[in-house]
């Protein structure tokens, strides 16, 4: 009889580990609980299936308590998910210049209306001129708007920006240890800034060169985004490539 009930005790403890085990499995990470936040558009959700912002978060490793700017952020879209995983002690800059408040139709001032995201702050800035100050941020997202720091439009619709300057304004603000992501559309090998303009894409290669210029080291990388069948030769942002463009997922780290 003892023998029995110790093995009956034996059996449903670890009944309870494997239970309690599944149950931790299946409870979702910090990045992927950011998509699943209540309020969230049903524009935003469609997105999460294009842009896989779960996937690519978690190789920054952001986490609660953290300071972060999300640099041309547009209508603020990653900045809701990241306000979501650095909690109520963190912090987001929200920030645009004035030409991307416009081109998001202002869609930042309803996603922060009536303090929904407290933890959110617009900024609107001068690329040039952005006022990060010094080991002030955690880490900086640079979301499918590197290229535009190469972008120079004849007709006015865009500021002259200095590309090396914002990258040494980023590199200072970071901590030590701080990163930065970059995601952008990928142009055709070789070609470095040159489609930056014309298709709104950039070479991989010239970018990842480009931030290891400014003191920034290449510490992980994902296909998550990647699209062999893109030709890399149409524009990016309308038209039939909208959100089909191969594009590259990098993170980079500032030396401690």
């Amino acid at each position: 009889m003892d023998c029995f009930m110790n093995l009956l005790r034996y059996t449903l403890t670890m009944a309870a580990v494997l239970v309690a085990g599944t149950l931790a499995a299946a409870e979702p990470d910090l990045y992927t609980a950011s998509t699943l936040r209540d309020g969230r558009s049903a524009r935003d959700i469609r997105r999460d299936a294009i842009d896989h912002p779960a996937d690519v978060l978690r190789l920054t490793e952001i986490g609660p308590g953290m300071q972060l700017a999300d640099v041309l952020a547009g209508d603020g879209y990653y900045s809701e998910l990241l306000s979501t995983i650095v909690g109520s002690k963190g912090h987001v800059l929200l920030l645009n210049n004035t030409s991307f408040d416009g081109w998001s139709d202002n869609g930042w001032v309803q996603r922060l209306a009536d303090g929904r995201l407290p933890n959110v702050e617009h900024r609107t800035i001068d690329l040039n001129r952005m006022e990060l100050g010094e080991r002030t941020l955690d880490a900086v997202l640079l979301i499918k708007v590197y290229h535009d720091l190469y972008w120079v439009a004849d007709d006015g619709s865009w500021p002259k920006v200095d590309p090396s300057a914002v990258l040494d304004q980023i590199a200072r603000a970071l901590r030590p240890g701080g990163i930065v992501l970059v995601v952008d559309h990928s142009a055709k090998p070789g070609t470095g800034s040159a489609a930056a303009g014309t298709l709104h894409r950039i070479d991989e290669e010239f970018a990842r060169a480009d931030f290891k210029a400014h003191g920034l080291a290449l510490v992980a990388t994902s296909n998550v985004l990647r699209n062999p069948e893109d030709a890399r030769d149409q524009i990016s942002y309308k038209g039939p490539m909208v959100g089909k463009t191969d594009r590259f997922v990098l993170v980079f780290r500032k030396p401690t």
